[in-house]
This record gives C-alpha cells, sequence and structure tokens, in this order.
C-alpha cells in the first residue's frame, strides 16, 4: 500500500483523544429561534493516527451534513481543520486545545467564525457555542451544540 509507512499515530495530535467517539448532538441557532437542532458527530483516529476525521449530521436540513480533516504543522507548533459540508462549502480553521477547551477559528473578512467547546472532566460532554461575524462587524451567536458521548 502507497504510503502505509506514515500511517501511524501523530504524536502532536495525542491530547486530541478526549474527543474520539460517537457524539450525540443538540443545539440552537439565533437565527432560527425556538428551533432545536439534533444529529450525530463521530471523531476518529484517522490513517492510523495520522490525522483526525470528524464526521457531522443533522435530523434538519438547515444545518448542513460535514466532514473534517484535523492535522498538524510540528514546525510552528499549529492545527488545522479542512472542512467541506453538503453545499459545497469548504472552509479552512485555526485549531487550539488547551485544557479542557478545543476551539477552531476563521478570521476571513466577509464572513469570520469560531466555536469553543468545554470538555467536561469525565470526557462525556461537550458544550460549544459558535460565533460568527459579517464583514468584520461585531461577533454575534452561531451554531452551539452540545455533544454527548455515546462511545
Amino acid at each position: 500500500m502507497i504510503g502505509s509507512a506514515a500511517q501511524m499515530p501523530n504524536p502532536a495530535l495525542r491530547s486530541f483523544g478526549v474527543v474520539v467517539g460517537e457524539w450525540r448532538t443538540t443545539g440552537t441557532h439565533p437565527l432560527m429561534p425556538g428551533t432545536t437542532f439534533r444529529g450525530r458527530t463521530s471523531v476518529a483516529w484517522h490513517e492510523g493516527g495520522a490525522f483526525l476525521l470528524m464526521r457531522s449530521e443533522m435530523e434538519q436540513s438547515e444545518i448542513p451534513s460535514g466532514v473534517a480533516v484535523i492535522g498538524s504543522d510540528d514546525a510552528a507548533g499549529t492545527f488545522t481543520m479542512v472542512y467541506f459540508d453538503e453545499r459545497g462549502v469548504s472552509r479552512s480553521y485555526a485549531v487550539t486545545l488547551t485544557g479542557n477547551r478545543l476551539a477552531w477559528a476563521r478570521d476571513e473578512a466577509g464572513f469570520a467564525q469560531r466555536s469553543t467547546l468545554v470538555i467536561d472532566e469525565d470526557g462525556s460532554r461537550m458544550v460549544g457555542t459558535g460565533e460568527m461575524r459579517r464583514d468584520g462587524g461585531d461577533w454575534e451567536g452561531d451554531l452551539s451544540l452540545t455533544y454527548e458521548r455515546l462511545s
């Protein structure tokens, strides 16, 4: 198999193991008041642990299903997530994991986003708060999700 020697755990991603698993998600979006969104998210090691693969789907069509790959740049000491969804939208986010806080953000001029997940001590739940900013304006609410571990 081509490239199989590199299909091994990436030591830089070791601390992300806390989010690996299957999650049930529930959430809200301020642009759709009164609606509770429900779905699932899967986070798994990819290519033997060289990357993390995150897949998400929602029961309601207003929130797109997507897939993301998280990797590292060992020279810079940074992490990046590349995201793609069923609308054909592709975005890149800077990722941080500090203590029990996992965050990703992009600061593009026309549409910036950031999301922070606080991970419970026992790893059974994560509470995420999303924010967005259009055309350099003020930050406002975006999709916020609670993740409950299924496995």
